[in-house]
């Protein structure tokens, strides 16, 4: 794997990590109602969510690409289509952000498997690891290598954006909750995958 490989994969990961979901939106939940105290918990349990759903989506990529070369490409092109279509489902997304405040006094260990089983068993997950982590495989390179690096690359990122999460919704809680600021957001995110999608699309084009 090329630095240049990494990099592209480790900068795609925190612009998509950034853009709230299921997971996300259970981790403002918590901060809401609880505060920081949530922030450790639920971002460990994101983390063990995202191994598990990510390991078992890279062996079925894994599975794929051992099969067939020719399934593996199509396999990237609908991950690029895929990728637009969530910008565009984000982009329409308006100001709306479903998180109530969660006001029951939850412990640690309920948190974090919480939020493991909503990050690990989100079909949502399964998919779009399947769509997104072929682009940045190198079919001719080490297999277990780059899985090894991807998921390492992915579960730290995903670590830190739920606890940036955490803590911003903890002490910020009028600008998480604000419908113009949710709407900027979402429009910014749905502008971003869309133009990855895009970007990926051109790539594909190129090396044909």
């Amino acid at each position: 794997m090329t630095f240049q490989a990494w990099a592209a994969f480790a900068a795609a990961t925190a612009v998509l990590l950034v853009i709230p979901g299921p997971t996300i939106l259970l981790v403002i939940s918590y901060a809401l109602g609880q505060g920081w105290r949530t922030a450790l918990p639920v971002a460990l349990g994101v983390a063990l969510g995202d191994f598990t759903a990510m390991t078992l989506s890279m062996l079925g990529v894994g599975a794929l690409l051992a099969t067939s070369a020719s399934v593996f490409t199509a396999l990237k092109w609908l991950g690029a289509a895929y990728l637009v279509w969530l910008g565009v489902k984000l982009f329409r997304a308006g100001g709306t952000l479903d998180a109530e405040p969660r006001a029951d006094a939850a412990p640690a260990w309920k948190m974090l498997g919480h939020a493991w089983l909503v990050t690990a068993l989100n079909p949502k997950s399964l998919t779009f690891f399947v769509a997104f982590l072929p682009q940045f495989l190198d079919p001719k390179a080490g297999f277990w290598t780059q899985m090894l690096i991807f998921e390492a690359t992915f579960i730290g990122l995903a670590f830190a954006n739920a606890m940036g999460y955490a803590l911003v919704a903890s002490r910020a809680r009028a600008a998480v909750r604000n419908p113009r600021a949710v709407g900027i957001f979402n429009k910014a995110g749905g502008t971003l995958l869309i133009g990855a999608g895009i970007a990926t699309a051109a790539i594909r084009s190129s090396s044909n």
